[in-house]
């Protein structure tokens, strides 16, 4: 099967602002729409592009670590905000905003609502590429010779 040249420029280029995208509207989503999930709809968006326009192969060679890993990195992420307030002597998923004034930054603000927004942005964008993968070829079966065509 043949591959557009066109496609696979505009996927190259489509991918790369909307993974930027989504990685914007993971920090914002706190103060303004946006999050976690909003920004790895998007992050699961760019990678269907990819997956349409190069298969899996393509989409697994631009990780350098398994699909699997992100969802259990985010849900870690997730737990481990619920787990701090609570040692913190708060309610569960309270968060809590930290002021710190760096020379060359200046003022900078961190909440911990930010930690279980990329938590939740991991295990977004770890299931649709587990999904991807399962749906995805079998890595192991050769291009071109797979059982019907090995039969005739």
């Amino acid at each position: 099967m043949r591959r557009s040249l066109i496609f696979d420029t505009v996927v190259r280029l489509v991918f790369d602002v909307a993974m930027v995208l989504s990685v914007y509207l993971l920090f914002v989503g706190h103060n303004q729409p946006g999050g976690g999930f909003v920004g790895g709809l998007v992050a699961a968006a760019a990678i269907a592009l990819r997956y349409i326009a190069g298969g899996i192969d393509d989409v697994l060679s631009s990780l350098r670590i398994r699909p699997w890993t992100f969802p259990a990195v985010g849900l870690g992420l997730a737990a481990g905000t619920a787990l701090w307030s609570v040692l913190s002597g708060g309610p569960p998923l309270d968060h809590s905003a930290y002021e710190w004034h760096l020379w060359v930054l200046g003022e900078v603000h961190f909440a911990t609502a930010t930690l279980f927004d990329t938590g939740v942005y991991l295990i977004v964008v770890g299931l649709i590429l587990m999904i991807f993968e399962g749906l995805g070829d079998d890595a192991d079966e050769p291009r071109g010779e797979g059982p019907d065509e090995v039969a005739q």
